[in-house]
């Protein structure tokens, strides 16, 4: 399931029926578009981790600074794996893919089976 994350005051999370990262500063009474580029593939998951933005896509995994405004890809989906979603247990990664539970101590950038 898509996470809704808060940074400062702003709300900020995944859209997948639009295919959009949307973000509200009302609480989520109210939800604007902040990004949409369907060249990332389709949006699935959003993770706030170490100061910065983690998207799931299908086309793999992306990163922010800019709470979301522009992305840039972390890591692509190859043959290894699909990620489906992300979580976060202390300073580890985990992401559910097409190939079971994998596990990541560099914010995203390698991935091992676990």
């Amino acid at each position: 399931m898509p996470q809704i994350v808060k940074i400062g005051k702003e709300l900020i999370c995944v859209n997948p029926s639009r295919n959009t990262i949307d973000y509200s500063t009302s609480d989520g009474r109210t939800w604007m578009v902040r990004y949409s580029n369907s060249g990332i593939g389709k949006v699935m998951d959003l993770l706030y981790f170490k100061d910065e933005l983690l998207l799931v896509t299908s086309k793999g995994l992306y990163y922010s600074h800019t709470q979301g405004r522009t992305w840039t890809m972390r890591y692509n989906n190859n043959s290894n794996f699909d990620f489906l979603g992300l979580a976060e247990s202390g300073s580890t990664l985990l992401a559910t893919t097409s190939k079971g539970l994998y596990y990541s101590n560099s914010q995203g950038r390698t991935w091992l089976k676990r």
